[in-house]
């Protein structure tokens, strides 16, 4: 879909002799020219030579000269972004004079007509653009064409160039298929070339199914417009995220009720309000719902015209919200992603604050940052940061290396930035703590006899039962100086936890119940549910620590407080927010530190001494039976089934804390776990293993 690749065939052997006489034979031979070493006004002076002597459209090529890469001032920056824009209009008006003139644009097997008609006289800066998108789609031709006729006259704006495009194809979706973006990209150069457009004053529009279009295009094509206007359309499936920063008319009869698309309009109201009241700063809306009106609002919408001429495009704009389409794009505002990383549904929010831009992202692992004194300070260093992580700090450099680079890819001079930065964004949670394809999985094996918990774990159960491989370090997943494996086994009334622990010198302090255990060597068990999870400590004592934990955002939709031990007035009741993780993003927790598991059932083995360093002991084993009839909170958040069905999947984590570390070179943080975490916190659900629940 590149419509210059013939022109720049054209014009290619002109560009290098251009180079040549330009860089002379000094450069080629590698000694000093005066070009090469040109400071930013030479820089200028030599793009506006070579742009007066030839006709580009291919600034991607301008990029690979010499002069290209000289650090450039603000002040010149403005004066080559004219000259660029100055050169583009003289190729295009040669190139498409044609197409002008027969007022039709082709792409591919594609047309596209178009007629226009311009209002008022030109103010200064140019005039306006409205591109008016008519009903229709899903019908023959000729209905199209009668509803194409009736867009050119539908509306009369006081001032500007007003068209009317009749659609590529007859299809339903007439005006937001992937054909619509480029094509009406192309419109608005050509306007802004033969018509004295200004680029910061083109507004889109559309009724019925044309208002459909503008619904689709308006977010995702934002960048481009200066205001929108919806009138009788449905939005399908696109969000209103995108129109952060465009202006955004909506007008609907009462009574258009087929698709619901005065429902649908309602519903948009309030959702426009919301995210305004949210964002001040953004989603400025017009909306109007006539009440006795059905499809057709007999003109009464043309208010829209004025309320959009109000509003002038901000290509610079302190935050953008960037919602990819089923139809994506590389580029918005000042942002930018690979081609062949783009994906439908992927998200960036950025944010300036003095000299900092903050990025959040799903699913977009590299953005490029294209920088302008227009919203940052080019002079002084800027920060990009995301998730409170530097991405990247220091001074940047203009140049007409990649103003040019980018002109070429965006073909709007506004659109075009003398600077990039391009970052690795931060995995998204929890990806960015431990990799899904790194999580531990553990199969736990279904018993038919009851084991007697004694510690001892000599029963032919355990004995038979797949253990765990070691637990490695819980922050970087490295081997452990002493060998920890554990088992899990159920049946209908339990879930059974067994551990095996090497430790030449077994010792513990604590032996009253809830004591804080988390200070001698311990064990520790985990059993997460969708909404809540709970934790459960032993030392070699038999030593009992319990806590019961329920996310603050689920507490009172899931009816915790129906159990006195999770009541809100609670003894040892308290706000947590991780130990090492702090900004979880399901925020808070509530914290129930003298819960205590009903019927649970624990034994510890000593296979040495405590308390006596005198001799090495070989360790000590645990034995653990949680009965499932007790875990109806931990099930209450997704209503899973107990005990468990074959085939059921958990989240249960296993840990060992101690008090000392291997000694260096030896990586050890103390606490050892089934997988690692990636960080000093044992309460981050997302991270535990992943338990199957098996016939045998």
């Amino acid at each position: 879909m590149n419509w210059s690749s013939n022109i720049r065939l054209a014009w290619m052997p002109f560009l290098v002799a251009a180079c040549i006489g330009l860089l002379g034979n000094s450069y080629a031979t590698g000694t000093e020219t005066s070009v090469g070493n040109a400071d930013s006004a030479g820089a200028v002076q030599a793009l506006e030579e070579f742009l007066n002597d030839h006709s580009t459209e291919d600034f991607q090529t301008i990029a690979e000269l010499p002069w290209s890469s000289t650090a450039l001032t603000a002040q010149d920056v403005v004066r080559a972004r004219e000259l660029l824009a100055a050169a583009h209009k003289r190729v295009l008006r040669k190139t498409r004079a044609d197409e002008m003139q027969k007022k039709v644009l082709t792409l591919g097997d594609l047309k596209m007509p178009f007629d226009y008609r311009i209002f008022g006289e030109a103010p200064e800066g140019g005039r306006s653009l409205y591109i008016s998108m008519h009903g229709g789609g899903g019908a023959p031709k000729a209905v199209n064409d009668r509803q194409w006729e009736n867009q050119k006259r539908l509306y009369q704006p006081e001032e500007g160039v007003y068209v009317a495009p009749r659609a590529p194809t007859d299809t339903w979706n007439l005006w937001h298929q992937k054909h619509i973006d480029p094509m009406f990209v192309r419109l608005i150069e050509n306007m802004v070339a033969f018509e004295n457009v200004n680029p910061n004053r083109v507004y889109v529009m559309g009724y019925s199914a044309g208002g459909d279009g503008v619904y689709q295009l308006a977010p995702r094509l934002s960048d481009r417009w200066a205001a929108a206007a919806m009138m009788a359309g449905h939005p399908n499936e696109t969000s209103a995220l995108g129109l952060r920063n465009v202006p955004f008319a909506l007008q609907m009869g009462g009574k258009d009720a087929a698709y619901k698309r005065n429902q649908i309009a309602a519903d948009w109201k309030t959702k426009l309000a919301e995210l305004h009241e949210a964002d001040p700063e953004g989603y400025k809306h017009f909306v109007k719902i006539y009440p006795n009106k059905g499809h057709w609002m007999d003109r009464e919408d043309a208010v829209a015209l004025p309320w959009m001429a109000k509003h002038t495009r901000n290509v610079t704009p302190s935050k953008i919200v960037w919602v990819q389409d089923d139809v994506t794009h590389s580029h918005f505002y000042w942002l930018g992603v690979e081609e062949s990383s783009v994906k439908a549904g992927a998200t960036i929010i950025a944010a300036v604050d003095g000299q900092t831009i903050d990025l959040t992202s799903s699913d977009v692992n590299k953005i490029n940052v294209f920088l302008d004194d227009r919203f940052i300070d080019l002079d002084q260093p800027i920060q990009i940061t995301s998730g409170g992580q530097t991405l990247f700090e220091g001074q940047v450099t203009r140049t007409l290396k990649t103003l040019a680079t980018i002109f070429d890819a965006r073909s709007d001079s506004e659109l075009a930035f003398p600077s990039s930065v391009e970052v690795e964004m931060p995995k998204p949670f929890p990806q960015s703590l431990v990799p899904a394809k790194d999580l531990p999985r553990y199969t736990a094996a279904k018993i038919d006899t009851e084991l007697s918990i004694d510690g001892r774990l000599d029963e032919e159960a355990w004995q038979q039962a797949r253990k765990t491989t070691s637990f490695v370090d819980l922050v970087s997943g490295q081997p452990t100086r002493h060998d920890t494996r554990s088992s899990i086994l159920w049946d209908n009334e339990f879930l059974y936890i067994g551990f095996w622990l090497e430790e030449p010198n077994v010792d513990a302090e604590y032996k009253e119940r809830d004591d804080p255990i988390y200070y001698d060597n311990d064990v520790e068990v985990f059993i997460a549910g969708k909404d809540a999870y709970y934790e459960f400590e032993i030392n070699s004592y038999g030593t009992v620590y319990e806590g019961f934990f329920v996310w603050q955002e689920a507490y009172e939709k899931g009816g915790y407080a129906s159990d006195p031990q999770l009541a809100k007035d609670a003894p040892n009741q308290q706000e947590f927010d991780g130990v090492g993780f702090t900004n979880h993003p399901r925020g808070k927790r509530i914290a129930f530190l003298g819960y205590d598991f009903p019927n649970f059932k624990s034994a510890v083995h000593i296979n040495g001494t405590l308390n006596d360093d005198s001799d090495v002991d070989q360790g000590w084993t645990v034995e653990l039976a949680f009965p499932w009839k007790e875990m109806n909170w931990l099930a209450k958040g997704d209503n899973r089934s107990l005990p468990p069905k074959v085939g059921d999947e958990w989240r249960i984590d296993l840990f060992r804390f101690n008090k000392t570390k291997a000694p260096e070179p030896a990586t050890d943080s103390g606490g050892w776990a089934l997988g690692k975490h990636g960080v000093w916190d044992s309460h981050i659900p997302e991270t535990f293993p992943i338990i199957t629940f098996a016939e045998e």
